[in-house]
């Protein structure tokens, strides 16, 4: 995403309440009955309808129930608000890793694999929505929402066809399962599903008025807290035609007034990052922006923003070379903030240089309480505690931050050895690697690789997950399941 900065900050704090516009009121398109919460992971889980007319995996048929599981369920992308990635109980790796299962969908899966009452969710760029049983990867239920956009009819883009690219995230309140599908028109609009059938409860347009849905993208994963669902929307590959980045935030309800807080640039100044909002324990939002097209006032863009859960801004942050980075496309956004034990903030993006920020205070314009090189970053990082792990396209860098939000720099893997966003667990660091399709498992003291395995062709920033013995990985053709 590009972006052209400014050098005065100017007081900027952009809220648009957007209620009762005919794009964004709820239009119900399944049951609007109480919702059924979905059985909790430790319990046997309800039997879902079989998949009709829908691709199966391969691997043994279907069976007539999920499997049981005692795992925690993998909710939202990198398992929680904060977007840790760390899963604690899960079990080291016993030697050499192997393929469980390979589930052949209907299109390319971008989004991260979520896991919710023992059942598998998994989307696809064809707009549909699947659950599957963890044993076998066979289909329980799936849910094409509707037509994706063919990358013949956008201005620009790297995804065809585009459907659902931004991670869900399950309401265990509502028992819904939301995602965003991009469909013919184009055009956003935001599902709520029961996780348990898979059955459509509402649907409801999250274009914003006077926004272009053709030249926005939905990627940044799905967040939900205080009563919202919280999406981020960014440019399309090629920073083509007139957008703004914004986040959006719908009741998980499906009634109710849509709230935004759109960057304050003329231009870009994308929200995209696949990790999408951070939520603070007070219920604020954390999220970084990429570059904007202005290069003589400062406008928000190339930023770490704190936002109120309606959406108002608190505070930001901005490198002192902002102007810098976004006429050279190296704007901050390229990954999510990382909220650091301690009260810190960590955030690092393609130009390479992370900076540690007060939580709360974010500090402005080179406001920055410490900063070092790092590598250039992308997509979702995992962390343990004050170390966190840093995914350099080709490469796993290791950092902490001391109590004093020192920033350390540690260890580098070798070139091709991950370089995806990553996740902990089992006393190991995961990471993909697009260019070789490989999943790796490596050693968190050391960055050695432990063990990897080739899983196929991987999407763009594709980040595994981490349930019940098991590491789950989306492909350019469905879910692989691979056993530790």
């Amino acid at each position: 995403m590009k972006t052209r900065p400014a050098q005065a900050l100017l007081p900027i704090a952009l809220l648009a309440i957007v209620a009762g516009c005919g794009s964004t009121t709820p239009s119900p398109t399944g049951p609007a009955a109480t919702p059924t919460p979905i059985v909790a992971a430790s319990a046997t889980p309800t039997s879902a309808t079989p998949a009709t007319a829908t691709p199966t995996p391969s691997g043994p048929a279907p069976s007539a129930t999920p499997a049981q599981s005692t795992a925690a369920d993998w909710p939202v992308y990198h398992l929680d608000a904060q977007r840790t990635g760390m899963a604690v109980g899960f079990p080291a790796p016993s030697g050499a890793l192997s393929k469980v299962w390979t589930a052949k969908l209907d299109g390319a899966v971008y989004a991260e694999p979520l896991v919710v009452g023992g059942h598998i969710i998994a989307v696809t760029e064809n707009d549909t929505a699947y659950a599957l049983d963890p044993k076998t990867g066979a289909v329980l239920w799936s849910k094409h929402l509707d037509t994706p956009v063919r990358l013949s009819t956008l201005p620009c883009g790297d995804i065809d066809p585009l459907g659902i690219t931004g991670t869900p995230a399950y309401d265990a309140a509502t028992g819904s399962v939301f995602m965003v599908a991009e469909e013919a028109g184009p055009h956003h609009v935001l599902y709520a599903l029961d996780a348990s059938t898979g059955a459509v409860r509402w649907s409801r347009n999250v274009d914003i008025s006077g926004d272009s849905p053709i030249t926005h993208q939905q990627r940044p994963a799905l967040a939900v807290a205080n009563g919202y669902v919280y999406i981020g929307f960014g440019g399309l590959a090629g920073d083509c035609g007139q957008y703004k980045g914004k986040v959006v935030g719908v009741p998980t309800s499906g009634s109710g007034g849509t709230i935004a807080y759109r960057v304050p640039v003329k231009r870009e100044g994308a929200v995209w990052a696949t990790g999408g909002p951070v939520i603070d324990s007070s219920g604020n939002l954390y999220v970084s922006t990429g570059n904007g097209s202005s290069t003589t006032s400062y406008d928000g863009s190339d930023s770490v923003i704190e936002l109120s859960p309606t959406l108002q801004m608190i505070g930001r942050f901005a490198p002192s070379n902002w102007a810098s980075d976004n006429a050279q496309d190296l704007d901050l956004g390229s990954t999510n903030p990382v909220l650091v034990p301690g009260g810190w903030v960590f955030q690092v993006g393609k130009r390479g240089t992370g900076y540690v920020m007060h939580q709360g205070a974010l500090g402005g314009i080179g406001g920055q309480v410490s900063s070092a090189s790092v590598c250039g970053a992308y997509g979702g990082m995992a962390q343990d505690g004050s170390t966190i792990y840093v995914p350099c396209r080709t490469a796993i860098r290791q950092v902490t931050i001391g109590a004093d939000g020192k920033l350390t720099v540690g260890w580098l893997t070798k070139s091709g050895v991950g370089g995806g966003p990553a996740v902990v667990g089992g006393g190991a660091v995961w990471s993909l690697n697009v260019a070789n399709g490989h999943l790796y498992a490596l050693d968190p003291a050391t960055g050695a690789a432990l063990a990897s395995i080739s899983v196929g062709t991987l999407p763009h920033f594709a980040s595994p997950t981490l349930w019940g013995g098991q590491v789950l990985v989306g492909t350019m053709s469905g879910v692989v399941a691979i056993a530790t």
